[in-house]
């Protein structure tokens, strides 16, 4: 009977041992998949920023070309100003002395006339 229950304890000992290699690879198989996902998440992760990088910089280059920076809007309405004062002020030096001669005759031309709503007593 021995001898009967020895074969049975070799045959468990094999069972544990064949559960520990399984047990042992399964265990390994999580191990690879788990850095399999950790660098595929750095990959995509290494992706997206590049994809970002390039978005920005075609962003940046639309606006650039497109919509110019808050100087160079500045600048154009400081000089569209200028301009204009430059035009209103010829235009004014082209124009005072007519405007002066308007003005002095209608002060020294005067024609006196009765007020419409005088009423003659007399």
């Amino acid at each position: 009977m021995a001898n009967e229950l020895h074969p049975q304890a070799q045959g468990i000992q094999q069972l544990l041992a064949a559960e520990k290699r399984a047990t042992d690879k399964v265990n390994a198989a999580r191990r690879r998949k788990a850095k399999r996902l950790r660098q595929a998440k750095e990959e995509a992760e290494e992706e997206i920023e590049k994809f970002r990088k390039e978005r920005e910089e075609q962003f940046q280059q639309y606006l650039k070309n497109n919509v110019g920076t808050a100087g160079d809007a500045e600048k154009e309405m400081d000089i569209n100003t200028k301009r204009k004062i430059e035009e209103l002020n010829r235009a004014a030096a082209t124009q005072m002395d007519e405007t002066v001669k308007g003005v002095l005759d209608i002060v020294q031309d005067i024609k006196p006339t009765i007020h419409q709503n005088y009423r003659n007593l007399a």
